[in-house]
């Protein structure tokens, strides 16, 4: 695994970004026409539809996922899935990893390239039963791809495999993320399989906001509350601008750029503050995150933004269920096959922890050109005081690392 750091200056304040995702896989040859759609918009978009249907059952919840991580997961499974349970997996994902290996391999690659200038660290391991006999090429395939470690655990002892497989979790996010398996989701007798993929990503802004103009604002969260919160502020040149959803609900959006320039922040939210959430969440896709950047345009905008920290932890089990990826999860009619012949194996669970941390960082910025900008005539202002979503987005590849919305900071 690749691993990616960056030397910050003392004392610097940073946004944090770890997720976390694993999927257990218990005991009780398909050809699809490539899509025209480029392949990571296409992993990006199963993590939006897992999103939507996350969303509809907690509407004024903070949720957070990584789109991306959804992807590999997904993609890691269905190396291993044959028949009928690849073919849902495949038509939902609408394509089949065995003949994208190459294409996935170069993406995996360069959203944990150090040409990023941020940290971003993809880890992908499988922790598998001591007696099970794994196919070797499916082993060597997701090393290949996904860059997939495979380490051996007994889970007659779930205790033990649990701080085993949350050490390992500590320690790729860097200690954010400290604990996400408890014993009760290990099975001792049962459990032949823990799927994990953990992505942490540290940004510093490009054009960073100064910690002398954080105050307090308020905030108007989902439940019509008004909550005082520490908003960042600063004035400088951002792309934006503003659509309407077909149902005719207008929204705007900003794009926040991290140093590199190679990953940015998007932000989107109801323009009028009547407007839910809700009301904007099923129109978005990667297509109109793409549309987005055609309409944007550079203004000198104020932009206050709330410090928030979010921390969500679901199972994806019943939103890809939902999705009609169901065969995977039932012990009568799961096939894997491809990951070994000697036991029937079904996923039981596939949980995702994702944290975020936002702040304002330590980025040098031009206190000359800001001084400059300042001087003009008043500018636009971009205030997000309401619930909110959020992007973090890879543009070489345009996938989408995490999304979330916010309902109170």
């Amino acid at each position: 695994i690749t691993d990616c750091r960056l030397a910050l200056p003392e004392g610097t304040m940073d946004w944090h970004f770890p997720f976390f995702l694993v999927a257990t896989v218990t005991l009780p040859s398909l050809c699809l026409q490539f899509n025209p759609q480029p392949l990571e918009e296409l992993g990006s978009d199963i993590g939006i539809q897992v999103f939507n249907q996350i969303v509809k059952s907690r509407p004024r919840d903070n949720v957070v996922i990584s789109p991306h991580g959804i992807a590999s997961v997904l993609g890691m499974l269905q190396l291993g899935a044959s028949g009928r349970t690849k073919l849902q997996l495949a038509t939902m994902m609408k394509y089949n990893v065995n003949g994208l290996g190459k294409i996935l391999k170069k993406i995996n690659k360069a959203i944990i390239s150090k040409k990023n200038k941020d940290i971003v660290t993809v880890a992908n391991a499988m922790f598998l039963n001591n007696s099970s006999k794994i196919e070797v090429p499916f082993v060597a395939r997701n090393k290949d791809v996904f860059q997939c470690k495979v380490w051996n655990l007994n889970f007659e002892y779930p205790a033990a495999a649990c701080d085993s497989i949350n050490a390992w979790v500590k320690n790729e996010t860097r200690g954010m993320i400290d604990s996400l398996l408890s014993p009760d989701l290990i099975d001792g007798m049962l459990t032949r399989m823990v799927l994990v993929n953990a992505l942490y990503f540290k940004g510093l802004w490009k054009s960073r906001f100064r910690p002398e103009n954080t105050k307090k604002r308020t905030f108007v969260a989902a439940d019509g509350k008004s909550y005082q919160v520490p908003m960042l502020a600063q004035l400088s040149l951002f792309q934006s601008g503003s659509t309407s959803t077909p149902g005719g609900f207008w929204y705007n959006f900003i794009e926040l750029p991290y140093h590199g320039d190679s990953i940015s922040m998007l932000i989107a939210l109801p323009s009028e503050s009547s407007t839910p959430l809700s009301a904007i969440i099923p129109h978005i896709s990667t297509k109109t995150i793409d549309s987005w950047k055609s309409m944007m345009v550079p203004k000198r905008v104020q932009v206050i933004l709330p410090k928030f920290t979010a921390v969500t932890q679901t199972d994806l089990k019943e939103p890809l269920k939902a999705l009609g990826v169901t065969d995977m999860f039932d012990p009568s009619k799961a096939n894997f096959a491809k990951i070994t012949r000697s036991e029937n194996l079904h996923v039981s669970h596939i949980l995702q922890k994702a944290k975020i941390e936002v702040s304002e960082d330590g980025t040098k910025a031009s206190a000359v050109t800001a001084a400059i900008l300042i001087a003009r005539s008043s500018p636009p202002w971009f205030i997000v005081d309401r619930p909110f979503l959020f992007f973090i987005r890879h543009n070489p590849t345009g996938a989408f690392l995490f999304m979330g919305q916010i309902n109170k900071p």
